[in-house]
């Protein structure tokens, strides 16, 4: 059993949890103790996975400077440059 004594040694301590360690007890001086139990993880958030990817960040980041350096072309543009031989093998 784990003593917490803060907020954010708590949420260290929930942010630790997983599949593989989903029940934890700890002790909050002044409260009593708890059992916690992870039931399901969420998928990751598109900010997490830049956050955790390198070349993703590096891809996104060089997207947005060429569109703000107007090197961009819209859906019907793209389209219209498209033919058959894109789709063949």
């Amino acid at each position: 059993m784990e003593k917490i004594q803060s907020g954010n040694e708590l949420y260290e301590h929930i942010g630790k949890m997983n599949k593989n360690n989903s029940i934890s007890h700890v002790y909050i001086p002044g409260k009593g103790t708890f059992k916690i139990l992870f039931q399901e993880e969420d998928s990751p958030s598109i900010l997490s996975e830049i956050e955790s990817d390198y070349t993703l960040h590096q891809m996104i980041k060089d997207s947005r400077a060429a569109y703000n350096a107007g090197d961009k072309m819209t859906t019907e543009q793209f389209l219209k440059c498209l033919s058959p031989d894109h789709f063949t093998r």
